[in-house]
Parts: structure tokens; sequence; C-alpha cells
């Protein structure tokens, strides 16, 4: 293999949110072989990048928004799938209507309405009441784990940015703990052919473009690279890996993902809080 592709949460991400030293080492080995490694996940790329300063790791491409955006090594953006804004009001209308809790993706920051937050402890409250047997401190963890990302700017309402001709928009996360209110978003939004849907955890979907998709950006990068997609390797866990695994010549699930990623995958590694990404790594650099 001459390019490795990995998710981030749930699979080089730990569930401290690391990277451990073992994964590190093992993609440092890689790198030292000359093979190429991408970071593709849904985070925005100022995100991303914030994360591998922190743990020590270097020179890797970094697909973000779930394909909507390629950076390069250096950092400079290499190309963008923006969502076309006389789309993504009816969009934004649906989800404000239907009090969910909303993030919007851009190239300035990720934007995200004033009253959200709250919105989310008002559904976990309604849960604790109508069901008092809810794990309250799982629903608070997941919560936590989506504020924990870096590069929030609170608005009153997308109505503030949307029209702004220097803002690029190019994905957009709901969030709820409501899973009849997120079934209906996910219907809604999937029948337009001009969106693709994704769903990256048990309580969030995400639209963007419908020529946006992490498969799509590893294969805009295998060719820049004039690198066989054949000779690419595809690590994840998620529903949003999908199109990458299956693009690539050997698709990886981790040890943690959904059923239907493992059944899609060529193989199955260990989990993510068991180094999983290091073992393949080492598997394959055999």
């Amino acid at each position: 293999m001459k390019l490795i592709a990995t998710d981030l949460d749930g699979t080089l991400l730990n569930s401290k949110n690391e990277i451990s030293d073992e994964n590190l080492t093992a993609i440092k080995e890689a790198q030292s072989k000359g093979v190429q490694i991408v970071i593709a996940t849904g985070r925005a790329h100022y995100d991303v990048q914030a994360i591998i300063e922190r743990d020590g790791l270097s020179n890797v491409w970094i697909i973000g928004a779930n394909g909507a955006t390629i950076h390069d090594p250096s950092g400079k953006q290499r190309h963008s799938v923006p969502m076309k804004k006389d789309t993504i009001k009816d969009v934004l209308d649906w989800l404000e209507g239907q009090h969910f809790y909303y993030e919007i993706f851009t190239n300035k920051a990720i934007y995200t309405p004033n009253n959200g937050r709250e919105l989310l402890k008002i559904e976990i409250d309604r849960l604790k009441s109508s069901h008092p047997e809810t794990n309250t401190k799982d629903l608070i963890k997941a919560t936590e784990k989506q504020y924990s990302q870096m590069g929030f700017a609170f608005i009153p309402s997308y109505k503030e940015i949307i029209n702004k001709d220097d803002i690029e928009i190019y994905n957009i996360l709901a969030f709820s703990f409501d899973h009849e209110k997120l079934n209906e978003g996910k219907k809604r939004f999937s029948r337009r052919p001009e969106f693709s849907l994704v769903v990256s955890a048990n309580h969030n979907f995400e639209i963007e473009d419908n020529q946006a998709s992490k498969g799509l950006a590893l294969e805009r990068i295998a060719n820049e690279l004039q690198i066989p997609i054949e000779q690419a390797m595809a690590i994840g866990d998620s529903f949003n890996d999908l199109s990458m695994i299956e693009r690539a010549g050997m698709g990886v699930a981790m040890g943690n993902a959904r059923d239907e990623i493992k059944i899609s995958s060529d193989r199955v590694t260990l989990d993510n809080n068991e180094n999983g990404v290091a073992y393949i790594i080492r598997e394959i650099l055999k």
C-alpha cells in the first residue's frame, strides 16, 4: 500500500479523544517507508489541524467536512465542494423550525445558534422525565464530545451568515436525542438529489453537496499523487466512511464499527481503544 486514509473519531482517536502513542508510531513507520497518510473526517480542517498538532502528527493530507474540503500537508486548500446557497435555506429553515441543534461548517468557522446547547439540554430533560431509566451520563458525554471541536462561532440564526460572499458552506450537521425527529430529517433530506446525506454517530445526520464524499476526495488525492486507488487502504467505523472503504484497494473496518461497515470491508482490525489503526498498518507493512 502506498496510501493510507484513516477516519478520526472512533478510528484513529481513542475514547479519550487522543491519537495513542501506538497509533502515532505506526503512522510514522509507514511515512518513513514512503506511504502517504490521509486523515479523512467529518470535522472541519482547522479542528483536525489542532488535534494532529497537539498529538505530534505531521505531513498528512486532510479530507475535511466528509469530503467537501481537501488540504495538503502544507495546510493549503487544494479542493472544495461548497453547498449551493440556494439549496441551503430550505434545510436550515426546517432545522430551526423543528428546534434542532445544528452546526454549519464553513471556511471561516463552525457556526451554531446561540440557543443550540439549551435545545439539547431540554431534550435530555424531556427524555429523563418520560423515560427515567435513560442513562443521561451517556447523552451528556455525547454533547461534550460534540462541543469539543475547535472553531465554534455563535450566531442568533443562520440568516446572519448565509448571504456573505466570503463564506463557503461545506456541511450542515443536525444533532438530536429525539430519534423520531432525527429519522424524519433523514427521510426528508435523503430524498433530495442535490444532497449527500451521511450519518457519523448515533445522534446526527450530515448534509452536503452530492459531489462531496470521503471516497471522491480520496480518489482525487490518489490521482494528484499518481497512486492507483488499488494501492490505497481506507480505515473507518461509520457510514460516512463507506464511500472510501468501498473505493480503496483495501477497505478496513474498526473492531468497534457497525456491522454494516464490517460486511462492506475487506478486513476488520481491532477497536479504537486497542490501537486498531496501528495493528492494521503494521500488518500491511509486513
